[in-house]
């Protein structure tokens, strides 16, 4: 018989938890030999949501998972491999691939990062019909937002400029949660569905060597005959798996609770406008409300905690400020950016609760840092970016850079007012009990801490190697 197993949002380990009903309306069958919980999915995955719990769909330890996996495969033989899966065409066909040519069960794991219901719907049944000896589904939305999103958004990570990050951030928690599931299940291997031209596949596989350097990594599209879509469904079909029937998308999209990014199809060429009716986390500023809507963000030594006074967990708070930031057409993003595989890409991003942030955070920075610390924060923000984006998580030069971007926000600390209109965000108020900004030194009126008259003596050093120099070249017949 099946068990139902549960793991906290936090991702802790996987405990078994035998003959303990699930109070979610779940019931057990058995499928191809592979014992499985069926279950409302609608139902259940909110419920769990709900919880702070996520099913995990395991097979039962005495069945045997799947005829044939104990023999050699025609790459070599592995014994368990962890999938990253999603239950498209690309990862439903990878399963009886890896099966057929490592000769190894399959553990489908399927993170919940805040991408949205509709895309763990349907998740069991596509795992059994691929061939898989189990499914582990996690919500990791709570530890993504608190643990990496928040960091990157102390620390004012920006990649080239615009990007803030959504994917990159998102890939190191899912492996992260990856070799935990590994090591729960006895697996000897894990496996993505990252094609070799991009950048995940590099973010993946630098978090797996960092948290487990003995695991190893199956890339099946650095290693099959697969070229497209029309190849996938031909082999789907020759090793039974259903072919997805619903209509595929025109653009390849990555959604989690932070942003929503769109490529492919015509924004592949730089000098086209993308159409309308691509974005789907935003309203067109144009069609945004003609009032616009305030609202004030409470920030504690430089993370987000409330939303108009209301404390929130972070999830919660970036769940709403997605909705407000939507509805004025807040934080689209349309660029062409530098891949870390050498290549150029052109991406559009949909962030609106980030944005909302990013101002919040940044403006309450201009009250509680000096000069110095601006510029240097500043500074190193930009490779603070370049690391995340580069896969380098659990490098620790930059954990190393986020202990300093944690002490120098330890006060920043208040409130920031927003305005949201069509598409911007305008600041209408700061306030911090940190503010290093005095009414009485920065008014046009007399004041007894600063003399006016100082400033001249400031000026002559401050600009003496300007008047050396023009000294010089006077003497030189140059000016």
């Amino acid at each position: 018989m099946a068990h139902l197993q549960v793991t906290t949002s936090a991702a802790k380990p996987l405990v078994p938890v035998p003959n303990r009903e699930c109070k979610l309306g779940a019931k057990s069958s058995e499928f191809g030999g592979v014992a499985f919980v069926h279950h409302n999915t609608r139902n259940l995955s909110q419920a769990c949501k709900n919880q702070g719990i996520q099913a995990v769909l395991a097979s039962d330890k005495e069945t045997d998972a799947s005829s044939g996996t104990k023999e050699r495969g025609l790459r070599g033989k592995l014994n368990k491999v962890v999938l990253a899966y999603s239950g498209g065409l690309d990862t439903s066909v990878i399963v009886p691939w890896l099966r057929e040519n490592y000769g190894c069960e399959v553990v489908c794991f399927t993170a919940d990062v805040g991408q949205g219901i509709s895309e763990l719907e349907g998740l069991e049944t596509k795992a059994k019909a691929s061939g898989a000896c189990q499914l582990v589904v996690k919500d990791l939305t709570e530890e993504f937002v608190k643990d990496y999103v928040f960091p990157c958004l102390r620390a004012g990570a920006v990649y080239e400029r615009k990007y803030l990050l959504g994917t990159s951030m998102a890939r190191p928690v899912i492996a992260k949660a990856m070799v935990d599931v590994a090591k729960e299940v006895g697996a000897d291997a894990v496996a993505h569905g990252c094609t070799g031209k991009g950048n995940d596949q590099v973010r993946f596989e630098l978090t797996f060597f960092a948290l487990n350097p003995d695991l190893q990594v199956v890339a099946p599209w650095r290693e099959w005959d697969i070229t497209g879509r029309e190849d996938a469904i031909e082999y789907a079909k020759k090793h039974n798996v259903p072919v997805p029937v619903t209509k595929k998308s025109i653009y390849s999209r990555d959604r989690n609770l932070w942003h929503l990014s769109h490529e492919g199809d015509i924004l592949e060429d730089p000098a086209n406008e993308p159409k309308k009716d691509m974005y789907m986390m935003s309203v067109d500023p144009e069609d945004a409300p003609d009032k616009p809507e305030y609202l004030e963000i409470g920030i504690i030594s430089g993370i987000p905690v409330s939303i108009n006074g209301i404390e929130l967990s972070p999830a919660t708070l970036l769940s709403q400020l997605n909705d407000m930031g939507g509805r004025h057409g807040i934080g689209r993003i349309d660029m062409v950016e530098n891949r870390l595989v050498g290549m150029k890409s052109r991406g559009v991003y949909e962030t609106p609760g980030g944005t909302i942030l990013a101002a919040a955070c940044r403006e309450l920075e201009s009250l509680t840092l000096d000069r110095e610390a601006i510029q240097f924060k500043d500074m190193m923000a930009l490779k603070y970016a370049e690391l995340v984006y580069a896969g380098r998580w659990f490098d620790p030069l930059r954990e190393s850079m986020d202990a300093f971007m944690e002490n120098i926000t330890k006060t920043t600390s208040g409130s920031v007012t927003l305005k949201l209109y069509k598409g911007s965000v305008i600041v209408a108020s700061r306030k911090s009990p940190f503010s290093l900004y005095r009414e009485d030194i920065s008014s046009f009126e007399s004041g007894q801490i600063y003399d006016q008259a100082d400033a001249a003596g400031f000026i002559k050093l401050y600009g003496l190697p300007m008047r050396v120099r023009a000294m010089l070249e006077k003497e030189l017949g140059k000016i």
